[in-house]
This record gives structure tokens, C-alpha cells and sequence, in this order.
């Protein structure tokens, strides 16, 4: 149990927060007038008050609001809870989804101190149910409710469809043929065939975002641009090497050509990461052969399966 010491919102993006005595939490999309507010996975920010107190201790005289973050509340340590916990202030309910942010540009307190803690403090979530709330409210740490669902995200890598020169097509059939297997598709991400940018998208969704599951489709052929499989083993921490030697063992029954790809599967953290071709069939016929034995890795990685599991629901 914990208790808000301070709600801060902004009207525009990159300035500093200033503060109000209460505010309105909207489902799906935020506080009601904060610029951060929107349709995406990062609607309200959290930090905790003793890691804004240790960062002071350091000279740095920074008020509420100042680190960019909603929500300061002492008595619970946001960062240290697995994202998908839920979270509950008066009638509001909250659902964490992210630990931690890149810090793509040093901001004035870096500058000054030399550091800045919401890089690895601050934590972000969405609303799932409307409330008011005000400075002094109480906020909670909810029971898990079951299982959580599976967690995947879909990365394109094509310079056509990322200059919106080409549909994205196989995005498309992967993120339907997950959703049909129950997974919960968090984001659909379309990059160019840019072999750092794949690789920090990666550590971004395993570390911070703690999803289940990422598949790519896309550049793992012998093309001079095609760098899927070197950008994903640079965010790789184990391999697992048998997902892709069974899809295209699969797939050669279909053609000869699919020893052609050069796709790998790895594992960093507790998300699986998994490299498809780039064709919409091709992402089909290779889903028909994993998707069933997904559900068991994934259990084990979660830490919901024994070994000797045989799939999740049975």
C-alpha cells in the first residue's frame, strides 16, 4: 500500500510537469489534459518518492514533476514490479507496461547532475478503468487475477513498407494468426532494413516492455541489406536454435528454397524472439509448425511450466 504525494501533467511534450491537487484518469487514454495522454502504452508515468529523495541527496534540487513523471507516491517501489501488474487509486485501475525508457536526448537535469533516474525508476502504464484522483489518495498493488495472456509484438523490417511504398502485408498475417492463438499483440512496429535499429527496438521490448514473445519477418534472406538475423543475435543473451531448424525443415516439404533462409530464435531475458521470412506465406506455413510448442516454451520461460508441461490450458 502506498500513497500519492504528487499528480503533475503538462500541456506540451519535453517540458517540465507542474503540479495539481487531483486529476481525471480515462480509460484508455490517460490524464485528462497531459500531453502523454493518447492511445498507446505509455499513458501515465510512476516514480517512487524515496528514488526522487536519493537522487536529491546527490545536490540536485528537483522538484515533483520534474523527471516528466504523472504520478510520485511513497511506499511502493514501482520499478521493481513486473509489467502487467495492476495497480488501483480510489476507483482508478492502472496496468503497468513499461519499466524504465531509452533516453534518446539528455535532458536539463542530466545536463546539470550528470544523471537522471526515470531512465531506470520511472515506470508506465495504462488506464483499464475511468477515476478521480487527488494528492493523499491511497494507491495498490492488486492481486493477479490467473494467468496473464501471452504478450507479443510484431516487427517488420522493409524499407519499402517503412517509406509506406509497400503494405505490410506480413505484419499483418502474423499479428491476426497470434491474436487467433490468444495472444495479446501489444504493438505492430514497421522498421527499415537498419540492422542497430532492429537490435535496440529488441532489448527496448525485452527489457523494458518484458513482452512473451517477438517475431520479425523479414530480411533474413542473402540480400546485401537483408541484417534480421546478425541484429537479432547482437540483443540475443541464449539461442535457441531449434525453433528455426524445425521451421525450415517444415518449410523445405514446400519448397527446396526455404534453406535459404537464414532466420535465427534466441532468447534475452524472458522474451523469445523469433525471426520469420518475408513473405506472408511464408510467415504462415512457419507459424503452422511452431505456434503449437510456443505455448510450452513460453510457460517455462514465464516460469508457469515444468518441463514435462504439454501446453498451456491442458
Amino acid at each position: 500500500m502506498g500513497r500519492i504525494l504528487a499528480i503533475c501533467i503538462s500541456e506540451k511534450r519535453g517540458v517540465q510537469k507542474t503540479h495539481i491537487q487531483n486529476a481525471l484518469l480515462k480509460q484508455n487514454w490517460g490524464i485528462e489534459g497531459d500531453a502523454h495522454a493518447g492511445e498507446w502504452h505509455r499513458q501515465v508515468s510512476l516514480i517512487s518518492a524515496d528514488k526522487i529523495d536519493e537522487f536529491r541527496k546527490k545536490g540536485a534540487h528537483v522538484d515533483f514533476g520534474a523527471f516528466g513523471e504523472n504520478i510520485v507516491a511513497e511506499g511502493i517501489d514501482f520499478a521493481s514490479l513486473p509489467v502487467g501488474t495492476r495497480l488501483k487509486c480510489a476507483d482508478a485501475v492502472l496496468e503497468l507496461t513499461q519499466i524504465g525508457k531509452e533516453c534518446r536526448s539528455h535532458c536539463a537535469i542530466y545536463k546539470a547532475v550528470g544523471d537522471c533516474i526515470m531512465p531506470r525508476e520511472g515506470v508506465f502504464a495504462r488506464v483499464l478503468k475511468d477515476g478521480k484522483i487527488a494528492e493523499g489518495d491511497c494507491i495498490e498493488v492488486l492481486p493477479a487475477e490467473g494467468k496473464r495472456p501471452f504478450r507479443a509484438a510484431v516487427i517488420t523490417l522493409s524499407d519499402k513498407a517503412f517509406k509506406g511504398e509497400q503494405e505490410d502485408k506480413s505484419g499483418e498475417v502474423v499479428a491476426l494468426r497470434l491474436t487467433e492463438a490468444g495472444y495479446r499483440v501489444e504493438d505492430r512496429i514497421i522498421l527499415p532494413d537498419e540492422a542497430e535499429l532492429l537490435t535496440k527496438k529488441l532489448v527496448d521490448l525485452a527489457d523494458r516492455r518484458q513482452l512473451d514473445l517477438v517475431i520479425t519477418t523479414g530480411g533474413t534472406g542473402f540480400a546485401p541489406r537483408d541484417v534480421t538475423p546478425e541484429a537479432t543475435l547482437a540483443a540475443a543473451e541464449k539461442n535457441a536454435p531449434g525453433i528455426s531448424e524445425a521451421m525450415r525443415a517444415y518449410s523445405m516439404s514446400i519448397t527446396p528454397r526455404a534453406m535459404l533462409s537464414r532466420g535465427v530464435s534466441v532468447i534475452r531475458k524472458k522474451t523469445l524472439i523469433i525471426n520469420l521470412p518475408g513473405s506472408p506465406k511464408a510467415c504462415s506455413e512457419s507459424l503452422d509448425c511452431i505456434l503449437e510448442p510456443l505455448f510450452h516454451g513460453i510457460g517455462i520461460l514465464r516460469g508457469e511450466e515444468g518441463e514435462c508441461a504439454v501446453r498451456q490450458g491442458e
